[in-house]
């Protein structure tokens, strides 16, 4: 047991050199080998790590801006598509307004045309109609005429009771028959 009586009896002996500052401070040697070994780490970290980690973050930072760039083109082209078909639909809006208008007039024009063709037959079947009328009055007037023509002789006849030229009579009645039509009508 002497042993670890000694011990005790160091460390209580060096605890009671150390005070102050040197128990922060390690000793020379510990601090000379702590920095070598800073620097030989640092050295290796400055050559082999630091430019790894850089290229990693240059290849990442070109990745986001190739990415970035590909957005913006996308983005561009987006705009420029919705622009086009925003063109596409005013320019088929104007066709399809230009086609209504142009049908329209087209109908307009069609109607106009049934009506005037409608006008012309009407026009048409009314003079066939007045022709018509005026051939018949004319027949009728012509066929009046002979009746009384001979309705006249008849009762001519019965009146002087010989027969009478049936001809000449009947120019006689015609004239007669003329001449009143044109005094009276």
């Amino acid at each position: 047991m002497v042993l670890p009586t000694n011990v005790l009896i160091l460390a209580a002996e060096s605890a009671e050199e150390s005070e102050g500052i040197d128990l922060l401070l390690p000793a020379t040697s510990e601090l000379i080998a702590g920095i070598l070994a800073f620097l030989i780490i640092g050295y290796f970290a400055w050559k082999y790590v630091f430019p790894t980690i850089t290229k990693t973050l240059e290849a990442r930072q070109s990745a986001v801006k190739a990415e970035l760039e590909s957005a913006e083109a996308a983005k561009v082209e987006a705009e420029k598509l919705r622009s086009d078909y925003r063109e596409q639909v005013a320019g088929a809006r104007e066709e399809a307004n230009r086609i209504v208008e142009e049908a329209r007039q087209a109908g307009e024009a069609v109607r106009a045309d049934i009506l005037a063709k409608a006008e012309q037959e009407a026009s048409a079947i009314k003079e066939r109609a007045r022709a018509d009328i005026e051939g018949e009055r004319e027949r009728v007037a012509a066929s009046i005429q002979r009746e009384v023509a001979n309705l006249s002789l008849d009762v001519a006849e019965k009146v002087i009771g010989s027969t009478l030229d049936r001809e000449a009579q009947q120019a006689l009645v015609a004239r007669y028959i003329d001449d009143l039509g044109r005094d009276g009508g």
